[in-house]
């Protein structure tokens, strides 16, 4: 998988965003981070120039069980490491089960808006329509 397919995967997903919020930090790292987001809350973010890993959140019991599977599953730096991993991308992870895992991601985030939020959401969807 390529950063294009993997973006074009983020956003295929229902009203999922995207932007770079961290342009202005001078770790070259961070500035080419993008980030995925549902509503105001990211699911995933990923670095545009290196495209090594994404950060995706999962419940802790499902954190702890994929680091034991995978090795390119670890715990997220700079994240909660009881509910954030990194999966690095070409390891032992296979892009399908990286799918599995954004989705995964993204459901969680958005069962975690509020009901304003959500309803927020579909509206502007609507009105972009």
């Amino acid at each position: 998988m390529d950063i294009e397919a993997f973006r074009e995967y983020c956003l295929s997903l229902p009203y999922v965003t995207e932007k770079m919020p961290f342009t202005g930090l001078r770790d070259s790292y961070s500035r080419d981070v993008l980030c995925f987001y549902i509503g105001s809350k990211w699911f995933c973010f990923v670095n545009i120039e290196i495209f090594d890993r994404c950060c995706l959140k999962s419940t802790p019991e499902e954190a702890e069980e994929l680091r034991l599977q995978y090795e390119g599953i670890r715990p997220a730096w700079h994240m909660n490491k009881r509910m954030w991993n990194d999966v690095y991308f070409n390891q032992d992870v296979p892009d399908s089960r990286i799918k599995e895992l954004v989705r995964q991601s993204y459901n969680l985030v958005y069962k975690s808006l509020t009901k304003k939020e959500k309803l927020s959401i579909e509206i502007s969807q609507q009105a972009e329509e």
